[in-house]
């Protein structure tokens, strides 16, 4: 190999180190448990009780002025059934209280198949060995300026590697905010006028735990590929 084939080699495989590098830490970091998220943020675990003070005094106030509205009724004013708002309330302020449990087992639900897809086997993984092999294939068949080419693409699928890694850190820690500020979301639902908040909530949580396990099986699906390449590089 030439000089620029050796400078083109040694580039591609730092770029793979640093992708074995942040893989290595990133992936195994994320996930539906809490604990990394309060690690970097000690003061949503430290808040959470003020949450849940505030979300009861949401509910007790919506309940006091739900009330209260039924004496307007034969003003036209509108108001909840008092029966029915009164069940809403209580069933709510008991949700609230208890918010810590319900969330955490949601967790847990999400992530067993996110455990699972990070502890399937697969093929022995290289970031750097993978730019080795491809490099070195490369240089056989081509000269240079394809090696050059070569580069440019480990760069490429670099960049874009990391782009999904930042997804599903960013999913992450919007997944810790929407856990812990629950309780106040709880709260929403005590209410039929704000109770489509409570169910959006809902919807969003679900959504995250999914998108964030579907960002493993992505990310599997990639370091598999590299895994397979390794193993039987001449095959593919």
């Amino acid at each position: 190999m030439g000089i620029l084939d050796g400078i083109v080699e040694w580039i591609a495989e730092q770029v793979m180190n640093g992708l074995d590098l942040v893989t290595t830490s990133v992936l195994g970091a994320l996930g539906c448990d809490m604990a990394v998220f309060l690690r970097y943020f000690p003061a949503a675990g430290t808040m959470y009780q003020i949450f849940v003070a505030l979300a009861i005094g949401i509910i007790l106030l919506n309940w006091i002025w739900q009330l209260f509205k039924n004496f307007g009724l034969g003003a036209g004013i509108e108001a909840e059934d008092p029966v029915k708002l009164s069940i809403r309330s209580v069933l709510f302020i008991v949700l609230a209280y208890f918010s810590d449990d319900i969330v955490n087992t949601v967790l847990k639900i999400g992530g067993t198949p996110y455990n699972w897809i990070l502890d399937s086997e697969l093929p022995p993984i290289s970031f750097a060995s993978f730019s080795s092999v491809a490099t070195t294939i490369i240089g056989v068949v081509a000269n240079g300026g394809v090696a050059l080419i070569v580069l440019i693409l480990v760069l490429i699928l670099a960049w874009n590697y990391l782009k999904l890694l930042f997804e599903a850190a960013e999913r992450y820690v919007l997944l810790g905010v929407l856990v812990y500020t629950a309780p106040v979301v709880f709260s929403m639902g005590a209410s039929q006028s704000t109770g489509n908040i409570f169910k959006s909530w809902c919807r969003m949580l679900g959504g995250q735990i999914f998108l964030l396990v579907m960002n493993a099986w992505c990310l599997r699906l990639f370091t598999s590929m590299v895994g397979t390449f390794l193993a039987n590089p001449l095959s593919l």
